[in-house]
């Protein structure tokens, strides 16, 4: 199959235009080419099979645009994906008609907000919006914003959890939402847990409906700041755990954590809990199990324990149980999962039953550092 004469024509002068990006709708069999004027469109006027005739259309931008007439190189797409393709390729691959090497834009390091808005222009999809939402050029850009909108938009349609939870963490970026977006998008929290992960691991310190402070902050800020202004990174822990913004997330990260739906948020709660705590931990996620890291924490105060802890021991010894509890949380991750539900599916309720004793014992690190239970001495 070839081409008709009128339809070739048409696409030369469309390329002769220089284009920044092209997108063909299949089902409407129209060619768009996107310029500085505004948009261009060819109506296709295809002789046998449409999908045919759309693979010829896609030869003949592909030879003009990178000189090479079978189209986008379908070996190239893993290795596009994966954000490997050269700077200067990006604007070719944008006036390809092909989806697969707009994907391999948006996946670049080099995206600027430009490349970015033709982008959007040649494939409104959530995936892409996400993947161009990592990037800090973007985000400060108006773009930024209609995707952040478009992605609030469309989270009712998500059926994933982990893309729900980052369509939420990226959206919740400074200048992304004005403020009433932020509030309804917190208020429909309540009722999906992977939204609340979201809000947990974009803004830890800033969630909306703050809660007040635990009894004993202020009786305990005396004597702890001194000792957080010298670094000490149990001090500055305590303070922000003692704090407004500390008592929410914490009691935020127990709604998640009492009854979530799938392996995929708990996970993802632990990897927050840990985030929140990882100045206990600079060497990362220790890959251990719940008993290993309750032990750890009941030698917290021997003689192992770090000049860091002995010195807010010395001046606040009735916070040990929150030290604990602290030491704990900056350790949670697969491996407190993997001995209950390693190679299992389960989900709902199921899932809560097999996962009770691990989210009880953390649950209740939860509660004592939320001072509902008393701390040992």
């Amino acid at each position: 199959m070839e081409l008709s004469s009128e339809d070739t024509l048409r696409l030369n002068v469309l390329l002769a235009n220089k284009p920044l990006a092209v997108r063909i709708d299949e089902s409407r069999m129209i060619v768009y080419g996107l310029s500085e004027q505004g948009e261009a469109k060819i109506q296709l006027n295809p002789a046998g099979r449409p999908e045919q005739y759309v693979r010829k259309v896609r030869e003949l931008l592909s030879g003009h645009i990178l000189g090479s007439p079978g189209g986008y190189p379908v070996y190239l797409r893993r290795w596009t994906r994966m954000g490997q393709m050269r700077d200067e390729s990006l604007e070719q691959l944008l006036m390809l008609g092909e989806p697969e090497a707009v994907v391999a834009a948006v996946c670049s390091p080099g995206l600027t907000a430009e490349l970015a808005r033709r982008a959007w222009w040649a494939m409104e999809d959530a995936e892409n919006a996400r993947r161009m939402l990592g990037h800090r050029a973007v985000v400060e850009s108006p773009i930024g914003q209609e995707l952040a909108r478009y992605l609030v938009e469309y989270l009712p349609f998500e059926t994933e959890t982990e893309k729900m939870t980052e369509s939420v963490r990226l959206v919740l970026q400074p200048g992304l939402l004005d403020q009433a977006t932020r509030l309804e998008l917190w208020k429909k929290s309540g009722r999906k847990q992977a939204y609340l992960v979201g809000f947990l691991a974009a803004v830890p310190d800033d969630l909306p409906q703050p809660v007040a402070a635990r009894a004993d902050a202020e009786a305990c800020a005396a004597r702890l700041e001194p000792l957080a202004a010298a670094a000490n990174p149990y001090a500055q822990l305590l303070l922000r755990v003692l704090a407004p913004s500390g008592q929410t997330f914490l009691k935020t990260l127990e709604a998640v954590l009492k009854k979530p739906p799938t392996q995929e948020v708990v996970t993802a709660a632990f990897d927050v809990a840990r985030a929140y705590f990882r100045a206990l931990r600079p060497e990362g996620d220790p890959d251990q199990t719940l008993p290993q890291l309750l032990e750890d924490a009941e030698r917290l105060g021997g003689e192992a324990g770090s000049e860091a802890l002995h010195a807010c021991l010395a001046v606040a010894p009735e916070l040990r149980g929150d030290m604990q509890a602290m030491r704990i949380c900056s350790g949670l991750g697969y491996g407190v999962l993997r001995p209950l539900i390693g190679g299992s599916s389960a989900m709902g309720s199921l899932l809560r039953r097999k996962l009770e004793p691990a989210l009880g014992a953390v649950l209740e690190q939860i509660a004592r550092l939320r001072g509902l239970r008393k701390s040992a001495q």
